[in-house]
C-alpha cells in the first residue's frame, strides 16, 4: 500500500495547487475546446480557500489537494442544486505519477466517511468525459446535471452504523 497522508493546506500554497490544477485538468480541457493556459491557473487562484483544502502528500512530498467546502460557500455554477446542506467536493488533483496507484479512492473515502458521519450529502463537477466521473460512480455518486462541458454529480450520506 502507498504510504500517503493528508494536511490542511496554507494559503501560500495556491501557486503549487493552480500548477497542479494546470497539469491535471488539460488534456480534458483541449479535448472539449476550452483550455486557456493562464484561465485555468486563475480560476483556481480565485476560488482557492485553504481552511477548506486538504494537501495529500505521498511519502512525505507533495501529490494533490482535494477541498471539501460546506455547501453555502460552494459553487453550484449557478445551478440551483441542493438544498443548501451538505458539502462541496472541490479541486480535487493528483499528480499523473500519483494517480491510477489507489490514492485517490482512498482520499475520496476518507472525505465520504467524514460526510457521511454528520449525514450530509455531497455535489461535486467534474468535466464531461473525465477519467474521474468513474472514480465517483464507484463512490456512490449520481448525475444531478449535465452541460456541454460539465457534469454535477451528488451522493447522499450513507448511514454510519456502531462498528463501522
Amino acid at each position: 500500500m502507498i504510504n500517503w497522508s493528508m494536511r490542511p493546506a496554507r494559503a501560500e500554497e495556491v501557486e503549487t495547487v493552480a500548477e497542479l490544477r494546470a497539469v491535471v485538468m488539460r488534456d480534458d480541457l483541449v479535448r472539449l475546446g476550452v483550455f486557456d493556459e493562464q484561465q485555468v491557473r486563475q480560476r483556481l487562484r480565485r476560488r482557492y480557500r485553504a481552511e477548506y483544502t486538504s494537501v495529500v502528500e505521498v511519502d512525505g512530498a507533495f501529490a494533490g489537494c482535494v477541498a471539501l467546502v460546506p455547501h453555502a460557500d460552494g459553487d453550484d455554477g449557478g445551478h440551483g442544486l441542493g438544498d443548501g446542506e451538505g458539502f462541496w467536493l472541490e479541486h480535487f488533483y493528483l499528480s499523473p505519477e500519483t494517480q491510477g496507484r489507489g490514492v485517490g479512492t482512498a482520499v475520496l473515502r476518507e472525505l465520504l466517511g467524514r460526510t457521511d458521519a454528520e449525514g450530509a450529502p455531497v455535489r461535486l463537477q467534474s468535466l464531461r468525459g473525465s477519467a474521474a466521473i468513474r472514480l465517483y460512480e464507484r463512490e456512490g455518486f449520481t448525475v444531478e446535471a449535465e452541460t456541454p462541458f460539465d457534469v454535477w454529480m451528488v451522493r447522499e450520506a450513507r448511514t454510519v452504523t456502531a462498528g463501522g
